[in-house]
């Protein structure tokens, strides 16, 4: 994704909007029933699993601190993702969730605190190697500050938004497909679009 690196290894995603339906603007999805991945999306993450590289999630929840679901809930919607996905052969290596409203920590995108403590609990993780994958600046934003590469995801027949990112794309399978192909014969070049 970066000058100089051929590989990207680590692929940080948001939930909502990149690996599955985003809900309606101050909606949140409370209900496991209520997650729907996205159209290859499952097939883009088998795709990551089987050619080695770490899937982590990062995700804003903040129906959490504004009383709309519980820990409990937000558990068992991740449980409804990670099922769906392994019936499609895919699986996550980890996820991380910031619950709180804006303001009140240190870990809400665009700050990079989910990122930051991946790499924590993953010291191999190296930013220079990695890139988050998003549907919002915020994505975009939170990647840049922890030092990775970026992907704004932009559905198609969208007009392209002002972005930070190194890459737009208009779903994850196409990022992922760019960035496995750019493994293998070099490096992204920043304000492409596909």
């Amino acid at each position: 994704m970066k000058a100089g690196h051929a590989e990207v290894r680590t692929f940080f995603l948001d939930r909502d909007g990149t690996l599955n339906a985003k809900p309606p603007e101050g909606r949140y999805i409370t209900d496991p029933a209520e997650l729907v991945l996205l159209p290859g999306a499952a097939g883009a993450v088998r795709e990551l699993n089987a050619s080695g590289r770490r899937v982590v999630l990062v995700t804003n929840q903040r129906g959490v601190a504004r009383g709309l679901m519980t820990s409990a809930d937000l558990t068992a919607v991740h449980a409804r993702l990670a099922a769906l996905l392994r019936a499609h052969g895919a699986f996550l290596d980890a996820v991380y969730v910031c619950p709180h409203e804006v303001g009140a920590c240190d870990c809400r995108k665009p700050l990079p605190g989910l990122l930051k403590a991946a790499m924590r609990d993953f010291p191999d993780i190296d930013p220079a190697d990695s890139v988050t994958i998003g549907d919002s600046e915020s994505d975009v934003l939170a990647g840049r500050a922890a030092g990775t590469g970026t992907v704004l995801l932009q559905g198609p027949g969208k007009p392209p938004d002002n972005t930070s990112a190194d890459l737009v794309a208009t779903d994850l399978r196409t990022a992922v497909g760019l960035l496995l192909m750019s493994s293998k014969n070099g490096c992204v070049s920043k304000g492409g679009r596909v």
